[in-house]
């Protein structure tokens, strides 16, 4: 039912509630619905006739706005600029050590009279009767080169009236209130625009992680604690009750997993990443701390920290140079749980045409997500456009439109360190 403007004499359902909410009466149906202002969109003393959306001016307005600022700001950002959008990005496999010349070796003769700077000696079957290739020799650098392209564009408006919607506010102070809510919740849904595409970038980059499965990159963590503990058949537990009967134990298995993981990313190794085969050859990567980026699911921390072991969440246990937590990684609805189908990099090596380019990888979906360690380099956004232009005046109709305009593209690079940790139940 509409809301009256008359006064309603609400003491009777005050004291109900009073009695209820002190224990003196039992709980009883209430209704409430002539004494709260849910809001209505329209009221009967009629609306002004250009948004038809504004009641024409009664008393006070209060502007319901504020503004929102979003999530998801620790993926790092860059600018390639209106021109090129193109990145190039230039890496470099390891090359082996090479055998001493200086020393007679047990592989090689070296100095020897006679011998110059050049292969000497047998070169049958008894290598140490001979000596190493010339200081000329050459040792080529074997690079990697990743490119990385596109644009996603969108824009959005919003119409600003002259004087039309005056009649709907008292005074220019109000007017103008009311012009500077429509500019910062239009500001708000950019916000949101942005980081729904910051959350696009990162559940992809989550779900090509889990698709291209590189050593180390994917930690089942319920598999990982019933392992380091023996525990298998019936005796293993299961995800819900490591989050539940045995949360502490969990906790303590995670701090110390994810230390040692954090740490081994500090080391240049060929683990935590993805890259094309180079025969021969390996594509190390390390991740020093201040270069590693943190982002957990937030509902599972906020308990654990508050329900069983706060101590362990100081900056000695579990600590990242740079970190955000998250309250659902794609839907409310379903906030542990992640179904994506990703754009991953296609290392098949089988195939003669498509190894190293972009292919569609196949559908991941993990139930319960606890977080993502990665590389400031490995996700990132590339801000190509953003702009915002007003029209001039409409001279017949009298109003404004502002437009703003983006382009920018989400990077995914899989041939940087990255480390997706997860629960589940082993498949039976």
């Amino acid at each position: 039912m509409a809301r009256t403007l008359t006064p309603l004499d609400a003491y009777a359902i005050m004291n109900e509630l009073v009695h209820e909410a002190t224990g003196a009466k039992n709980l009883a149906a209430v209704d409430t619905s002539s004494f709260v202002s849910c809001g209505e969109t329209v009221l009967a003393t009629g609306i002004e006739n250009t948004l038809n959306a504004l009641s024409l001016v009664l008393g006070r307005t209060l502007m319901a706005v504020r503004p929102y600022s979003g999530k998801l700001n620790i993926i790092n950002a860059i600018d390639t600029g209106t021109y090129t959008h193109r990145l190039r990005k230039i890496s470099f496999y390891s090359r082996d050590a090479l055998p001493a010349g200086n020393f007679n070796t047990d592989l090689y003769t070296n100095l020897n009279d006679g011998y110059d700077n050049g292969t000497n000696g047998a070169t049958g079957s008894t290598p140490a009767t001979y000596s190493t290739p010339s200081m000329w020799v050459q040792n080529q650098p074997v690079p990697l080169e990743v490119n990385f392209a596109g644009s996603s564009v969108w824009q959005d408006s919003t119409t600003v009236y002259e004087y039309q919607v005056k009649q709907a506010f008292r005074d220019e102070a109000s007017f103008n209130a009311f012009v500077a809510g429509i500019l910062t919740e239009k500001a708000n849904d950019i916000e949101s625009q942005k980081e729904a595409f910051n959350r696009m970038t990162l559940l992809n980059y989550m779900a090509g992680v889990v698709d291209m499965n590189a050593t180390g990159s994917v930690v089942n963590l319920t598999s990982a604690f019933n392992t380091y503990y023996g525990l298998t058949g019936a005796s293993a537990y299961t995800t819900a009750e490591l989050l539940t009967t045995h949360l502490k134990e969990f906790l303590e298995f995670f701090t110390a997993e994810f230390k040692i993981i954090s740490d081994q990313m500090t080391y240049r190794t060929a683990k935590f990443h993805s890259a094309p085969v180079k025969s021969g050859h390996s594509l190390l990567r390390h991740t020093p701390k201040e270069k590693q980026r943190l982002i957990m699911y937030n509902p599972f921390w906020i308990k654990a920290q508050a329900m069983v072991m706060p101590e362990i969440f100081n900056d000695q246990y579990l600590k990242a140079p740079q970190f955000e937590a998250v309250d659902f990684w794609q839907a409310p609805d379903s906030p542990s749980e992640i179904e994506i189908t990703p754009s991953i990099l296609d290392l098949d090596t089988t195939h003669t045409t498509t190894v190293g380019t972009q292919v569609q990888g196949s559908k991941v979906n993990l139930e319960y997500v606890l977080g993502i360690l990665y590389d400031e380099d490995a996700l990132m956004t590339d801000f190509q456009l953003e702009s915002t232009a007003t029209t001039p005046l409409e001279a017949r109709k009298h109003y404004r439109n502002i437009w703003y305009s983006f382009a920018k593209n989400a990077i995914n690079d899989y041939t940087e360190n990255a480390v997706i940790f997860y629960m589940a139940d082993p498949t039976t």
